[in-house]
């Protein structure tokens, strides 16, 4: 009798070693899908505060900065060499959801660098109709006028107070080559060697419209059958007036001011000349309400006003191609709350035609 209740004691506590065996195992499992959901949260949380405070990736989706960036390239833009702008509104990171009503003040932290001419910088598009200022569209320029400066386009080449400045050498624009002969025709594989994007043959057999860099352009020049290359220069027709900024002063993307670039501090006297530049950045960036009185005078918050303090930088911006870029001179000033930071470099390159990867552009630096 000792011995059957031994083996049935036994058998019992086989049962119960097993009934733990199972329990344990379940508990692995479910510390198995633990641990692998805590390494995800914990992840998308590391890459929200790096993406936030320190850079961020951007994609080219236009040719307005050939041949300096393409289509398709892939970028690494730092946030911190202007330091980090804090978010402005509430939503779902890396989408385009958000609370609308919410909005919180701007602030932006130190940065190691200030906004220099010909950075290539990455801005919230100023002319977006999105009331929150970090959820309008992304765009990429070059920094052409700092705040204070004065710059104007004549004929193609950009001024800063009063002194011109040369393409770099990925920048393109168009130009009139004046041919000897009627019947030339240039290779197509030759052209893309040298970097030119686009040959368009004019009603005039001796003149063709080309669209390259300088050194694109130097090398036709060098053709026997070339007479002449200038820059080709947009016709003052009317048909621009009211597409630039401001409207209806007769500018052209190649005829463009003199325009004066506002400053933080600056104490502007508002005139019939001034107002039409100044008055957008008073009502639309800086949150003030603008108006005109019965007599004329300026209003600034329903109070008539001879001056006004500028509250923030602005900057001029333009594409590097410049004959096929929308910037601020068809839209303005881009201030100084609405940049997003430095792009550095290409981290990867996407060609659509080729269905193939740019490879010899991948962790190319961005000048």
């Amino acid at each position: 009798m000792n011995d059957r209740r031994k083996r049935r004691d036994e058998r019992a506590a086989q049962q119960r070693s097993g009934d733990g065996s199972a329990g344990n195992g379940g508990k692995r499992t479910k510390g198995k899908i633990r641990e692998w959901f805590d390494a995800l949260a914990f992840a998308v949380i590391v890459m929200l505060i790096v993406r936030t405070l320190f850079f961020d990736l951007f994609r080219i989706p236009t040719p307005s900065m050939e041949k300096s960036l393409l289509v398709g390239d892939y970028l690494f833009v730092s946030k911190l060499h202007y330091g980090t702008r804090t978010p402005m509104t509430l939503g779902i990171p890396f989408t385009s959801i958000y609370l609308k009503g919410i909005q919180f003040p701007f602030f932006r932290f130190p940065g190691f660098s200030e906004v220099k001419r010909e950075d290539a910088i990455v801005f919230n598009w100023p002319a977006d109709d999105v009331t929150a200022i970090d959820r309008r569209m992304h765009y990429i320029k070059r920094v052409m006028g700092l705040p204070g400066e004065t710059i104007e386009v004549r004929e193609k080449v950009v001024y800063i107070d009063g002194v011109g400045q040369d393409l770099l050498p990925t920048m393109q624009q168009s130009w009139r080559v004046l041919k000897t002969e009627r019947r030339v025709q240039l290779s197509n594989s030759w052209l893309e060697d040298i970097g030119v994007s686009e040959v368009i043959q004019t009603k005039d057999p001796l003149v063709l419209r080309v669209v390259g860099t300088e050194s694109a352009i130097e090398q036709i020049r060098q053709r026997p059958w070339v007479e002449k290359i200038e820059p080709a220069i947009t016709i003052n027709d009317g048909r621009y007036s009211k597409l630039m900024y401001p409207p209806g002063r007769g500018y052209t993307p190649d005829s463009f001011g003199p325009i004066t670039i506002p400053a933080r501090g600056d104490k502007i006297t508002l005139t019939e000349e001034v107002w039409p530049v100044i008055e957008k950045v008073i009502s639309r960036y800086e949150g003030r309400t603008t108006g005109r009185s019965a007599d004329g005078s300026f209003l600034i918050d329903g109070f008539k006003a001879t001056t006004y303090t500028v509250q923030q930088d602005y900057f001029f911006v333009m594409g590097d191609n410049r004959d096929n870029s929308e910037d601020s001179r068809f839209w303005g000033f881009v201030p100084m709350d609405h940049i997003v930071g430095k792009a550095l470099f290409v981290y990867f390159s996407w060609d659509a035609g080729s269905r193939l990867p740019r490879f010899e552009r991948i962790f190319s630096r961005i000048n």
